[in-house]
């Protein structure tokens, strides 16, 4: 049985050549700039975020993801003044009148960085790069940012773990001769976006890996090395903050993301749907078309950490949901440098 799940992940692996090739984040609504450069600077502090996504656990090779992000603002001096709510006594600072008097950020700069390590089988993707954004007040209450990132990604294949269960080791035209060892490509990357904020909604829209490229590990020119390459992968996103209570808050979100050649319809809905209370506790739920459901927790621990945690259940009925016991994702944030909090809307 083990040999036929590895032979269907080895098959799945070589039809998603021109799929999916940028890791999945459940909880890109804990942080969004990993997958949008333009929010870069959002915030009244430094935001350190460090994640671990363990994928289709039970799965030998599945993939796992571990990233680190930090972003911050350049020349912002408006900070807000009301604080988050931790050791404030008497009515949520975060609450109704919190919002009702929120103003637009006046125009300032921002700037971050992301290392991202992706490995599924043999193949591993580390990618640095780093962004810059600029932030402009449209009006009292609505901000525009812009932003981009640019870097590197390291493709590597490691030929050593390639197994073709007893029929022997033929000639690979994706990796010529070589047996063993590891063969690595680097590839310039670039990505951009657009994110409109107020203090009821957000809209985004970014593209990653705006650059196409093929990839060869080895130098001819066979027809299927032609077919491996980085084809964009394009986000669309947005919520809408209501107020259930003064101290309780409901964002319901959606996603799209379009990447060519990774399913027949070559779009992927996510709904989400989050609940906060105060600054303190979050709960959510997301459900992606077709594919399955994920639930979300979130603590507040201090003005300066926060830990959230996802889980994710296939129900698509895919011969991989038979075989995985769900997916776990981590992610712990520092707010560095801390006095007040303005991110809009704050609990996505």
């Amino acid at each position: 049985m083990k040999r036929v799940v590895a032979s269907l992940w080895a098959v799945l692996i070589m039809l998603g050549a021109e799929a999916q090739q940028k890791p999945h984040y459940t909880q890109y609504v804990v942080n969004p700039f990993i997958i949008n450069p333009a929010l870069a600077g959002i915030d009244n502090y430094t935001d350190l975020k460090m994640s671990v996504r363990d994928q289709w656990v039970g799965i030998n090779g599945a993939p796992m993801t571990t990233y680190l992000s930090i972003q911050g603002p350049i020349g912002k001096n408006d900070y807000r003044t009301s604080s988050t709510s931790f050791q404030v006594p008497g009515s949520n600072p975060r609450g109704r009148a919190y919002w009702e008097s929120y103003t637009a950020a006046e125009p300032h700069h921002g700037i971050g960085a992301t290392i991202i390590n992706d490995r599924t089988g043999n193949y591993s993707f580390f990618s640095a790069s780093a962004s810059y954004a600029y932030h402009l007040g449209l009006n009292p209450t609505t901000n525009l940012a812009g932003g981009f990132s640019a870097g590197f990604t390291k493709i590597s294949l490691d030929r050593s773990k390639t197994d073709f269960s007893g029929a022997g080791d033929p000639y690979d035209p994706a990796t010529g001769n070589l047996s063993n060892g590891i063969l690595g490509k680097i590839k310039p990357t670039m990505a951009a976006g657009l994110w409109l904020y107020s203090r009821d909604y957000f809209i985004g829209f970014s593209v990653q890996q705006v650059i196409p490229q093929t990839i060869n590990f080895v130098d001819n020119n066979t027809a299927i090395l032609q077919k491996s390459r980085f084809v964009p992968h394009v986000f669309l996103t947005a919520g809408y903050r209501f107020m259930l209570s003064d101290d309780i808050n409901m964002i319901p979100s959606l996603m799209v993301k379009y990447i060519k050649g990774s399913s027949i319809r070559e779009f992927q809905p996510e709904a989400n749907v989050k609940f906060q209370f105060r600054d303190l506790l979050w709960l959510g739920t997301s459900y992606r078309y077709q594919d399955g459901f994920a639930g979300m927790l979130g603590l507040n621990v201090s003005n300066t950490f926060n830990v959230s945690y996802s889980y994710d259940k296939q129900t698509s009925g895919n011969i991989l949901s038979s075989f995985n016991k769900g997916t776990h994702e981590v992610v712990f944030g520092f707010m560095l440098g801390n006095k007040y909090s303005e991110k809009c809307p704050r609990c996505y």
